[in-house]
């Protein structure tokens, strides 16, 4: 077989491996780490360019668009959201049409044309309200709606250069490597741990430093360094297309088509009368996979049109079977994403409140604390990696030590408790607010150090160790092979639902609060505020959707026998 043989010529799967001119990709002259080095490189710039941009957002919404908090949240998370459903549209055109080294370099394109206008947007004198004068409640003045519709139009720009590169970059990057060899084999593992490390550092220094600059310099400047970076790292990704190996797409139908074309045939044939499931098998000329099939048979009914005609194939169905099991999975993780997009939004707005210096005459910027989410996540993949999975390990003698939904579980549960905590905390600066007097003084700085918000922070960056790592190796192992693209995407669509599903609860209860006068839980004035009922809420509906999780969880099939 092409490929298999650690020959200094042997060119890597003749038939669909090629290098930049088209040619049998060659073992010593493409691939590998000379190539994944380049990759790494630019996903670190992406990184570092969209959270340059997300961290301080909710900031930027309120100080200087005039937003409040309510609705600069929303904003948040409606422009996230669209970031995490960007990447299913992505991986479509780069899995049927365009690939994924062009999709790419189109998607980064966009990005960097998105962030460029974003950068001009805040640079217009219109888009600068400096006469805007601060009451105790908020600022009484925002820039003319047509800056403000420049402003959203070139964030949301960013939004699809981003989402359309997500689910590419990463896949294209383990494409580097041929798993039949075992040396390439093992280089593909440690390349989504040094992955891992790379876009995690490029996320620390992004929320530290862009959210100086903009907090400190200049929004223009906060912007623009992003944008610089963005192109610094499109340059680098071009640099290395002569190293790259290229996957080239056979002529058989887009596995969206098969996919697609068996719930569409599945529909079709719902009131036809089918024969017997074994009567099923002759006319498609295998036999079905037994334990899978017992799940979704209704869809058995696309193996057959209504003339009796063979219409998809049993892989087929066994495909859209192993797509359509991840959805009950991917729903009860729902309330998961919810928690996961307020440290972007409420976390941010707390600690504005509180005392951020450090030494004499210097504030932290409240956004770079989300940094310790990242630095979270460093520091417990080692030691989940080398401590926990081999104690497990010994204890289930299973090779991963536990399954990825149990992995998964697991963070669902840590998310509960740091929404707890959260709650906590919050009552404890509302309590602090209120014996020194200051509830009718929100621009007075809380006499309570930020750093009572770490704990929040670093049990969300752990959490994120097991659900979030955790979903995407899910979603990437559980589909079929030619969807993994897909796959990623619809791991980040949890997200983009959550976010979405975050905006509206946060306008629900906005509704439901400030009737009759009362203070919202989300009122400008936080000390006012009640971001501790909303934390409860939260960990509320957390609770529920592991509970449904769990019952789901145990009634999963294993696309793959050995991890079950």
């Amino acid at each position: 077989m092409a490929g298999t043989s650690g020959g200094s010529q042997s060119p890597l799967l003749e038939d669909t491996v090629v290098d930049h001119k088209g040619r049998p990709a060659k073992r010593p002259t493409s691939g590998g780490w000379r190539s994944a080095y380049f990759i790494i490189g630019a996903e670190v710039a992406e990184r570092f360019a969209f959270l340059g941009v997300q961290a301080n957002l909710i900031n930027y919404l309120t100080d200087r668009l005039g937003q409040s908090v309510s609705a600069a949240a929303e904003s948040v998370n409606t422009w996230f959201g669209t970031v995490s459903l960007m990447p299913l549209i992505g991986a479509f055109v780069a899995d049927s049409y365009l690939g994924r080294y062009a999709t790419i370099i189109i998607a980064s394109l966009l990005s960097i044309l998105g962030l460029g206008l974003l950068t001009t947007s805040v640079l217009l004198p219109a888009a600068r309200p400096s006469d805007c004068q601060k009451s105790n409640k908020s600022i009484s003045c925002s820039p003319p709606r047509l800056q403000i519709i420049f402003f959203f139009f070139s964030l949301y720009l960013v939004a699809v250069g981003v989402g359309g590169q997500k689910p590419c970059i990463q896949a294209f990057g383990a494409d580097q490597f041929d798993g039949r060899n075992q040396g390439e084999c093992i280089a593909k593992s440690s390349f989504f741990n040094w992955w891992c490390f790379g876009v995690f550092t490029g996320s620390i220094v992004a929320q530290s430093v862009t959210s100086y600059i903009q907090d400190n310099l200049n929004w223009g400047l906060g912007f623009g360094i992003p944008c610089i970076v963005m192109i610094l790292g499109l340059l680098l990704y071009l640099l290395g297309t002569r190293t790259y190996r290229y996957n080239v797409q056979g002529h058989e139908r887009s596995p969206f088509m098969r996919v697609s074309q068996v719930f569409i045939s599945a529909a079709k044939n719902s009131l036809v009368t089918t024969p017997s499931l074994m009567s099923i098998e002759d006319i498609a000329g295998g036999s079905l996979h037994q334990h899978d099939s017992q799940q979704f048979k209704f869809l058995n009914k696309a193996l057959i049109e209504g003339n009796g005609r063979q219409c998809s194939t049993i892989d087929d169905v066994e495909e859209a079977k192993a797509v359509l099991r991840l959805f009950p999975i991917g729903a009860t993780c729902l309330a998961y994403a919810i928690v996961h997009a307020q440290s972007s939004t409420f976390f941010t707005k707390q600690g504005v409140t509180m005392d951020r210096s450090i030494g004499s005459g210097f504030d932290i910027p409240a956004a770079s604390l989300q940094s310790f989410i990242s630095i979270a996540v460093l520091l417990s993949i080692p030691i989940y990696d080398r401590i926990l999975v081999p104690i497990a390990r010994t204890l289930t003698r299973k090779p991963s030590g536990i399954t990825m939904l149990q992995r998964i579980g697991t963070g669902m549960f840590l998310s509960i408790i740091s929404m707890v905590v959260a709650a906590l905390i919050e009552k404890k600066r509302l309590e602090t607010a209120q014996e020194h007097g200051l509830v009718d003084m929100p621009n007075v700085t809380l006499p309570m150090k930020v750093w009572w918000l770490l704990p929040q922070y670093i049990l969300s960056g752990v959490s994120n160790v097991f659900t979030m790592v955790g979903l995407h190796e899910f979603f990437y192992d559980q589909v079929p092979s030619e969807f993994r693209s897909v796959g990623i995407a619809l791991c980040h669509c949890i997200f983009g639902f959550g976010s979405f599903l975050s905006s509206f609860l946060i306008s629900a209860i906005e509704k439901a609060t400030s009737r009759d006068g009362q203070d919202s839980w989300f009122d400008d004035n936080l000390n006012r505020a009640h971001l501790d009922y909303y934390y409860w809420v939260l960990a509320g509906l957390s609770a529920v959707g592991l509970s449904l999780y769990l019952y789901f969880a145990q009634s999963y099939v294993y696309n793959r026998r050995s991890i079950s």
